[in-house]
């Protein structure tokens, strides 16, 4: 079947390392992103290409396939994140309609720029803008504003392009920007966070469809793969992340997310360390 990856050997212990390591990311990314709204790619993107890395995959599409496997386990967690925020009522849907042609054109230029560029480039983006989401958890202050309202201007439209076209690049379901917009003009926090989770759909389904495009035929890709979306994990780490969702939205309503968004931050911080080093190596 054209698209199916060529094999990759995976011997037993490799299978166990793999299924070991994404049913547990799976709970943890599932429950992250309830708990910040977030995609979870910060969290697995890593995990995957450390995975990837232990099973043999290419160098020059690890960074690839860690990317789209990671949009296509967002897909149904941010759906389920959504789901539940807004029956809490967190969601403000006139914002969602707002940006959400333009976040979703951003998207389409990520997955073509990702098609033509290098796994190193891809790093660099990862390195970049994970360190400024590290920043951003860590120095952040709720009460930091810019007015009291989303402005009416086309400049926040043009965000919204940014914030899908980083999003794919990195593979989140662009939370951090979006809380960081509301909250810095007046919105509520949990608000911030419910409204969030509507654009992970909006980034992670289209990102996903334009990395099997993107990868489609490629060599090197693990067995079970369309494109660069490996259906295996995915199938590993769904289940898992969709379950734990609601209880990450429960705690959100329940608990301060301070020391939360700083221990991220610090996680954000080695992953960073991590890409930078294997730049430096040049691998």
């Amino acid at each position: 079947m054209d698209g199916m990856g060529a094999e990759v050997t995976m011997s037993a212990g490799n299978i166990a390392v793999l299924v070991v390591a994404l049913v547990a990311a799976g709970a943890v990314v599932g429950f992250m992103s309830g708990l910040l709204g977030i995609g979870g790619g910060g969290i697995m993107v890593p995990v995957l290409y450390e995975t990837f890395t232990a099973l043999g995959v290419d160098a020059s599409i690890r960074m690839h396939m860690a990317l789209a496997t990671s949009l296509a386990v967002i897909v149904p967690t941010s759906l389920r994140s959504f789901s539940a925020h807004r029956a809490k009522g967190s969601v403000d849907l006139e914002i969602v309609r707002r940006l959400g042609p333009w976040v979703v054109a951003g998207v389409v230029l990520g997955v073509l720029t990702a098609g033509s560029v290098s796994s190193t480039t891809l790093k660099w983006f990862w390195v970049v803008f994970g360190s400024l989401m590290a920043a951003k958890l860590w120095f952040g202050r709720d009460d930091w504003q810019l007015g009291r309202d989303i402005p009416q201007s086309r400049w926040v439209e043009f965000y919204g392009v940014v914030v899908g076209y980083v999003s794919v690049l990195i593979s989140i379901g662009g939370a951090a920007f979006i809380v960081a917009l509301m909250t810095l003009y007046g919105r509520k926090v949990l608000q911030a966070v419910g409204t969030s989770s509507g654009f992970g759909p909006l980034i992670s389904i289209p990102g996903a469809i334009g990395f099997v495009w993107a990868g489609w035929g490629v060599p090197g890709t693990l067995p079970f793969s369309l494109g660069y979306v490996s259906l295996l994990g995915a199938a590993l780490i769904i289940p898992l992340s969709v379950m734990s969702a609601p209880l990450g939205v429960k705690l959100a309503h329940g608990i301060p997310k301070r020391a939360l968004e700083q221990a991220f931050a610090l996680f954000l911080c080695f992953v960073v360390v991590r890409f930078l080093s294997l730049l430096i190596a040049g691998n």
